[in-house]
């Protein structure tokens, strides 16, 4: 899987518990937090992550998302 990256304002909808969930589960997983990804509009509203450089995965909640990462990684 490509790099996970975390918008820091996002962190507020609960992607942080994501992150720290991740990185605690998969040790070798690249994952990095950035002040800001330039989708605010998503960002502002759910939980959101950006997989590479352009694909953008995005749920209601941090389960969901911690879900649907799961899922990707395999």
């Amino acid at each position: 899987m490509k790099k996970i990256k975390y918008c820091c304002k996002n962190f507020k909808h609960g992607s942080k518990a994501v992150y720290k969930t991740l990185k605690a589960e998969f040790p070798d997983l690249k994952q990095k937090k950035k002040d800001c990804l330039s989708n605010c509009r998503l960002c502002a509203k759910q939980c959101m992550v950006m997989i590479g450089k352009a694909e953008v995965l995005v749920a209601p909640s941090p389960k969901v998302l911690y879900k649907k990462l799961k899922q990707r990684i395999g």
